[in-house]
């Protein structure tokens, strides 16, 4: 099955594309890459893969439903799996609008392009196509210390500009299922984190602010729990429900690793006492600065996963403790990685804000 991976080169992303080319039974398939390149999307993510024969990297946006008609029908798609959006909290709370045209009109017009690609479908390849719609945990709102956790029945309540607009593209996914009978998935899940996100986000911002002896900012008091997905993990399971979900159907995704985020930013600060050692000789914790809260910042996230685990067979390879390991490690191997893609892309805002 020939796939087309819309954000193919952000973060999760990135990690999907390079797991579908080392999946064996996906050999022979083609693997197509739609990514607009904003200031996440970074074609050195998949600088590993670039020369692979069945990797195609198309520069474009999910919004320009020619383009992605063009890409469905010339390489004969036969899967959509969509993780193009704006994604970042506070920059949503900052200029809301460009995440409803990505998360919310883009999502729309990718749905027109593949109802039209699979409408014109027939026989085996009609029964076969799926869109596979990436979502997350932002879109239940938020959790007491007490709550249950989310399941796929949990009313929405975003509580962010970017959790309304994922909120709204879950909708447009499941209207297109029920009105039009488009062969419809989503996933929503917890924090993810690993290899290649974007130093913006908590882990990586901490790791690299330590390693510099930069303050590491917590927002508040740093009590907001949240549930940790490896990226890894969360792959394995987005490619389970794109082979063996039931269509139309949500499939809760997270890792069962609930932390505040001030535990987990000093867990990180122990793992880099260990594998870099500040010169002083003090701890990396004391670096530890507390910032005003984020507006409306949601207080404790929580996933039930249990209809993925009892449908599909799925549970997370990696402890918060490994993964959080692995993820050091990787940050500490990946420095020039980190370097480059934060320099050329804070020079491109700058760059913008200025002209």
């Amino acid at each position: 099955m020939n796939t087309l991976v819309t954000g193919g080169c952000g973060f999760i992303g990135s990690n999907f594309v390079r797991r579908l080319l080392a999946d064996a039974p996906m050999a022979a398939s083609r693997v197509v890459n739609l990514d607009k390149l904003t200031y996440a999307g970074n074609p050195a993510n998949l600088a590993d893969v670039a020369g692979d024969g069945r990797y195609v990297f198309v520069h474009g946006d999910i919004g320009d439903e020619a383009l992605v008609g063009r890409i469905l029908s010339e390489h004969g798609i036969g899967a959509v799996v969509n993780f193009a959006a704006e994604s970042h909290v506070d920059r949503s709370i900052d200029s809301p609008e460009s995440f409803v045209q990505t998360n919310v009109l883009g999502t729309l017009r990718l749905l027109n392009a593949a109802r039209s690609h699979w409408t014109a479908m027939a026989g085996a390849a009609r029964e076969a196509f799926r869109f596979l719609h990436i979502s997350t945990d932002e879109v239940y709102g938020t959790l007491s210390p007490d709550d249950p956790a989310f399941t796929e029945e949990t009313p929405f309540a975003p509580n962010s500009p970017y959790a309304a607009s994922k909120a709204a593209s879950d909708h447009l996914v499941r209207s297109y299922r029920h009105t039009y009978g488009l062969p419809t998935l989503t996933t929503n899940c917890s924090n993810n984190y690993g290899p290649y996100q974007f130093p913006e986000k908590l882990f990586p911002l901490t790791i690299l602010n330590a390693l510099e002896g930069k303050p590491l900012p917590i927002y508040g008091d740093g009590k907001q729990v949240r549930d940790w997905l490896h990226v890894e993990d969360h792959c394995r399971a987005i490619a389970l429900v794109l082979e063996h979900g039931r269509l139309g159907e949500t499939y809760n995704v997270g890792g069962l690793n609930q932390c505040a985020n001030l535990e987990a930013v000093r867990l990180i600060c122990s793992l880099l006492d260990a594998r870099a050692p500040r010169e002083d000789g003090r701890a990396h914790a004391d670096l530890i600065e507390f910032v005003a809260d984020r507006p409306g910042h949601d207080r404790r996230y929580a996933i039930d996963c249990s209809k993925l685990q009892r449908e599909l067979g799925w549970r997370p390879s990696e402890s918060f403790e490994t993964g959080l390991a692995k993820t050091v490690d990787w940050y500490l191997s990946n420095r020039a990685w980190c370097g480059e893609i934060t320099v050329k892309r804070y020079a491109r805002e700058r760059l913008g804000r200025t002209a």
